[in-house]
């Protein structure tokens, strides 16, 4: 025996290092799957954030300046008690741009601006008729214009003739000529040259003459500078009010230097000093929407518009829609945050299961060894801090590292959320080793006792737990379809409604767990007397698996219920928006004008490459039926034509004889159940658009037809019709033009092409639909990954222990053949049970849940769509396709690890002495 040198000093290893250098696949092997984790848990809300700040900037640029911009105006009406100097004072630039640095900070970091399109400055909010004969004058109606002295024309405009106008230094209420500019579009269309002299009637005095020194060209035409009032560069046409003959004016604006303002007094078009905020759109973020919505609501009356009123020294009011554009896109997000949220929950649940699941398997791994450490006195403390430190070691900096490829992958968001989602999973992967090992070790035992599926009976605890949750399941159900995904434009969608799915997937998971034995059971004795032996050791060693391989089952089921939902979501708003471009446009192309076509031209659009058939419609959008108060269009259609297409279409199919007038000089008329319920089966007139009159009487209802876009119309035989308004005025076409502009070309400037393929694209409006999209798509996927992930993980936990039940099976006199159909078998049972499960599951969350879920927002942008409401319904690809790609990678994986035992030799694997 060998005595210790008392002199020597003791040398104890580092317990994480020694670990660390025993297991090191493992370790890689976590740390790979904690930083896959991670990175997923902190990209969901960085993508959230970025691709809602994207919708928000888009809606802004939809919108426009002019509805985008807060507009802050004080009238001059308001100081007429003021001596005439001090009224030009404040109107002159000095005195607007010093209200203007006071006004412009007030809403602060609550609603950032964009200093370089806000603007200040004094115009007239009537317009006034200019009466010089050379202007253009369409109707030989005057045109009229605003006088406008806004600051910063030189930064925001590029000179294009002439000169900048410039003001004297004592410009007062009794000048009688000023200089101004005016836009391009101005001058070409109301005939402006530089040099010319435009008269403003004054009040009480003589004309101000107004010379225009300059044309200038908009830097940027779109931003709020020039768009928020467009009257600045675009001139538009205006009707005569209350005149019969709807005669028109031009209206324009003539831009004045800012300290010519003064000059405004003298004239009737009330002049008002005016300052423009405008939104910096790249500094607004969707989840600051809630600040920046009470920021307008104070500017439009409230805090902040009162001390603008202390700043300009006088009543300041407001005009904006801003709020609108806000809630709009409030309403689209509420309608997709909460199915964004199911598949997040969804993949979350299985994520957080597959890292409980591989502590749990490490666990069991090790138990001899922390079996051991028991007996010879650990303490379940002692051992639950090793085991977290070395996992910690792990786990950390691999959390650490995924949140970092996040942040780095998407940056611009909010990165609290990530980093507390990255530590979560963090936090999760560190637990579950401990925790498990302590629940498996609260007791000193050398031999533990069966854990296998067949044997096991569930604890107290473990039934409590499945009744909590089958209480939460349904009470989420309830909800969800009591009062759908969320309660109106305000509501973002609760946890327990956005579990909801998940849920329904857990308890049928547990249940199937306690199910699961019974068959195993009731097979096990009629295959024992089956010839041959793979049969019943197959069943054999199915119910005799650890109790931690039913583990997946849970991940399984819940991933195949999240993945058949989410892919039943993405189809049902591809499917809307097919439905929903089809009804729009009536065919694959539809070409149309508001007179008749020429009569070559359908033969010209039939010869467009891609084109399969082309039908000629008569359309009368405003056709007058007898005794009726509202229009009803009215199709005149080829009925066997006609009737093809709407077979092709699958919008309101009809047999072509429906259409067959019964003799008299009634025509037979497809009508909608409005139309038919407001004038029944009787003959009946109606006025057509040209002045032609035709007899009709309802002979067939359909909810909806392809010539009309509309939930009312009626459709007759176009060879009925008197002989001009038989001609037809609409084509709608069938097949796949390839090249949009080949059939634009064909069918000439003179009609209007609309495609199916480019109105389908048009509903994909917002970021926030496509980022969605694929953030649902990337969770979907993510899940089914982590619960292939999860299949895996078993099916190589039992790798050593099946290499040496084939070893030793082999030296009975097993083949491989029999030894691959054995492992394929033992595995079957459980694969089988995961893929019908989640199927059924799948299927029946789909069902209970669809009444609640509305797809019309998420697909078309909208609240209304003309395909109506889109429902959520059952996508059987997405129902199958994860159930048998389950079955698929159990079978596979069984075979190949048959095939590589194989090819090993069996001397390792029958040592004496192993525990396996």
């Amino acid at each position: 025996m060998s005595v210790r040198d008392p002199g020597r000093p003791q040398v104890n290893a580092p317990w994480v290092r020694t670990r660390l250098r025993a297991a090191p696949g493992g370790a890689l092997a976590l740390a790979l799957l904690v930083a896959a984790t991670a990175f997923l848990a902190a990209a969901l809300p960085l993508a959230v954030d970025r691709y809602g700040d994207a919708g928000l900037r888009r809606s802004m640029e939809a919108a426009g300046p002019a509805r985008t911009t807060v507009q802050l105006y004080s009238t001059a009406l308001s100081d007429l008690a003021l001596p005439p100097e001090e009224r030009a004072a404040r109107v002159r630039e000095e005195a607007v741009r010093d209200t203007y640095t006071k006004i412009f900070p007030l809403p602060g970091r609550s609603l950032p601006l964009d200093p370089d399109q806000s603007a200040y400055g004094v115009r007239t909010s009537r317009p006034l008729e200019v009466q010089d004969p050379w202007l253009a004058m369409p109707d030989a109606v005057p045109p009229q214009f605003h006088l406008v002295a806004q600051g910063g024309l030189a930064g925001h405009s590029r000179l294009r003739e002439g000169r900048l106008p410039k003001a004297p230094d004592d410009v007062t209420t009794a000048a009688t000529e000023v200089e101004a500019a005016v836009s391009a579009e101005t001058a070409r269309r109301l005939h402006i040259e530089v040099g010319s002299v435009l008269h403003v009637p004054a009040v009480e005095r003589a004309p101000l003459a107004v010379r225009v020194t300059g044309i200038v060209d908009p830097r940027a035409p779109r931003d709020a500078y020039w768009s928020a009032n467009s009257v600045l560069r675009t001139p538009y046409l205006t009707n005569v009010p209350g005149d019969p003959e709807r005669n028109v004016f031009w209206t324009g604006a003539l831009l004045l230097p800012p300290d010519a303002a003064p000059a405004t007094l003298s004239t009737a078009g009330e002049p008002e000093r005016y300052w423009l905020l405008a939104p910096d759109a790249a500094a607004l973020h969707g989840y600051d929407l809630p600040r920046m919505t009470s920021a307008v609501a104070s500017l439009e009356a409230g805090p902040l518009l009162q001390q603008a009123g202390t700043a300009a020294s006088g009543v300041v009011e407001s005009e904006a829609a801003l709020d609108e554009v806000f809630a709009e896109y409030t309403e689209l997000r509420s309608a997709i945050g909460p199915l964004v949220a199911v598949a997040a929950f969804g993949t979350g649940t299985v994520a957080a299961v597959v890292l409980l699941m591989a502590g749990g398997l490490t666990a069991d791994r090790r138990r001899p060894e922390l079996t051991l450490l028991r007996a010879r006195g650990a303490s379940l403390r002692g051992l639950a801090g090793r085991l977290l430190a070395e996992t910690a070691v792990v786990a950390v900096p691999a959390a650490a590292l995924g949140l970092a490829a996040a942040l780095l992958a998407l940056p611009g968001a909010r990165p609290a959320s990530a980093v507390a989602a990255a530590g979560a999973v963090a936090l999760l992967a560190c637990a579950a080793l401990p925790l498990r090992a302590v629940a498996a070790h609260r007791a000193v035992r050398v031999h533990a006792a069966r854990d296998d599926i067949a044997s096991a009976r569930p604890s107290r605890r473990r039934t409590v737990a499945e009744l909590t949750l089958l209480v939460l399941a349904v009470g989420a159900v309830v909800a969800l379809r009591t009062r759908g995904t969320s309660d109106g434009a305000g509501a973002s969608g609760d946890e327990l409604v956005s579990l909801a799915p998940v849920l329904v997937g857990m308890i049928a998971a547990l249940v199937l767990v306690r199910l699961y034995p019974l068959p195993l059971r009731g097979l096990a004795r009629p295959a024992g007397r089956l010839r041959g032996v793979v049969g019943p050791l197959s069943l054999a060693r199915a119910g005799r698996a650890s109790g931690s391989a039913v583990l997946p089952l849970l991940a399984l089921l819940t991933a195949l219920t999240t993945a058949a939902f989410g892919g039943s979501v993405l189809t049902g708003v591809a499917d809307a928006r097919e439905r929903a471009a089809v009804l729009t446009v009536g065919a694959d192309a539809r070409v149309e004008a508001v007179q008749a076509l020429p009569s070559g031209l359908a033969g010209r659009i039939g010869r467009v490459p891609g084109v399969r058939d082309v039908t000629a419609l008569s359309v009368f959008p405003y056709a007058q039926p007898e005794g009726g108060r509202l229009a009803v269009p009215v199709a005149g259609v080829d009925p066997a034509g006609y009737a093809a297409l709407t077979r092709h279409t699958g919008v309101g199919a009809f047999p072509a004889d429906a259409l067959k007038s019964s003799g008299g000089k009634d025509l037979a008329a497809l009508a909608s159940p409005a139309v038919a319920d407001r004038y029944g089966t009787r003959p009946f007139l109606v006025r057509l658009d040209d002045g032609g009159i035709v007899t009709v009487r309802i002979t067939a209802v359909r909810e909806r037809t392809p010539a009309v876009a509309g939930e009312e119309f009626l459709v007759v035989d176009r060879s009925g019709l008197p002989g001009e308004s038989a001609r037809p005025t609409t084509l709608l076409v069938t097949g796949d033009p390839a090249d949009a502009g080949a059939l634009r070309e064909a069918a000439g400037g003179g009609a209007q092409v609309q495609l199916r393929t480019e109105r389908f694209a048009e509903y994909v409006d917002s970021p926030l639909q496509s980022g969605a999209e694929r953030v649902y798509t990337a969770a979907v996927a993510a899940g089914a990954g982590f619960a292939m992930l999860s299949l895996l993980l078993t099916l190589l936990r039992a790798a050593p222990e099946r290499a040496a039940l084939l070893a030793r099976l082999r030296t009975m006199g097993l083949t491989r053949a029999q030894g691959r159909r054995l492992l394929v078998l033992e595995s079957l049972p459980q694969a089988l049970l995961a893929a019908a499960g989640g199927t059924v599951t799948a299927w029946a969350a789909i069902r209970l849940l669809s009444s609640g879920i509305d797809l019309t927002t998420v697909a078309v942008s909208a609240s209304a769509s003309p395909a109506g409401r889109a429902a959520l319904r059952t996508d059987p690809v997405s129902l199958l396709v994860p159930a048998l790609a389950v079955v698929a990678v159990t079978v596979g994986t069984a075979a190949a690890q048959a095939w590589w035992t194989g090819r090993r030799g069996s001397v390792r694997e029958l040592r004496a002495g192993d525990a396996r």
